[in-house]
């Protein structure tokens, strides 16, 4: 056991964690934690973890910073090729279909998206994918203000492109010194805000809904009640990506479960509104 992080602090900024975030900490995790407790302290030249305790409880902004430091943010432009190809050729033509008699606006939500490479990708495959006529919207979301500001900012170093298909790294990066930038014609699709996924997005009417490798940080709580928020935030026919590695499966919802010729998949219909597993 660590002199620094004993039982009783881990518990302590274990419970807060998750009462703040839903992000469940497990002992494994705790080195983590405890890495990144020092890092506050020494940065805040704070003594102790509990005066550093009482100031995330009182102070929003810090709170906002300490939960930052805690999460991993991994991720890739064109990540798990088959839920991208399931995106183009599936998902975004029963889109156009459904939508060929009213609002010609898509709407999708990266939940999760860490430095923005997700939901660039997205609103890449809509531009070349969509008929001219359709509007896109992608939002993406995230605990951390550091991932977000790299976001914004739509700035990436070569090392990080190397996942980009030739054809997109052509028409929608620009060289830019050492790395690459996202043009101003995708940037201008992508709106990043900063979101915790255990309160209300204030999103409406999506049809698709990305939150891949976050769930897995959530207990069965927790994931359920996030699960159930997007259902709210969705459109009457849409559709939910999560991780290859999770899944729905005994948790209730009424989100039905759908296999393409690509990949696996949720689907929302006001005929799934009776629960599904």
């Amino acid at each position: 056991m660590s002199d620094f992080l004993n039982d009783t602090h881990f518990e302590r900024f274990r419970e807060t964690i998750y009462q703040e975030s839903g992000i469940n900490f497990t002992v494994a995790n705790r080195s983590i934690l405890e890495s990144r407790l020092k890092e506050r302290l020494r940065s805040l030249k704070i003594s102790s973890l509990d005066e550093y305790h009482r100031c995330i409880v009182r102070d929003k902004e810090e709170m906002r910073a300490f939960l930052d430091s805690i999460t991993t943010n991994l991720t890739r432009f064109f990540r798990n090729a088959a839920h991208m190809e399931a995106f183009e050729y599936y998902v975004l033509p029963e889109l156009v279909a459904a939508k060929r008699s009213g609002e010609r606006t898509i709407r999708v939500w990266s939940a999760g998206c860490s430095s923005g490479e997700e939901p660039y990708t997205i609103a890449m495959v809509m531009k070349e994918t969509l008929p001219p006529e359709f509007t896109i919207s992608v939002v993406g979301s995230d605990i951390s203000l550091k991932s977000l500001m790299v976001g914004r900012e739509g700035y990436y170093p070569e090392s990080r492109v190397g996942n980009v298909p030739e054809k997109y790294l052509k028409k929608y990066f620009n060289r830019h010194e050492s790395g690459y930038r996202i043009t101003e014609e995708i940037r201008e699709l992508v709106t990043f805000d900063y979101h915790n996924l255990k309160h209300d997005s204030g999103l409406r009417n999506l049809d698709v809904v990305f939150c891949r490798n976050v769930l897995i940080y959530f207990d069965e709580a927790a994931q359920k009640a996030a699960v159930n928020r997007f259902w709210d935030v969705m459109g009457p026919y849409s559709f939910l990506f999560i991780g290859h590695s999770e899944s729905l499966f005994g948790m209730n919802t009424r989100f039905e479960f759908l296999k393409t010729d690509w990949a696996c998949l949720y689907r929302k219909t006001t005929q799934s509104a009776g629960g599904t597993t």
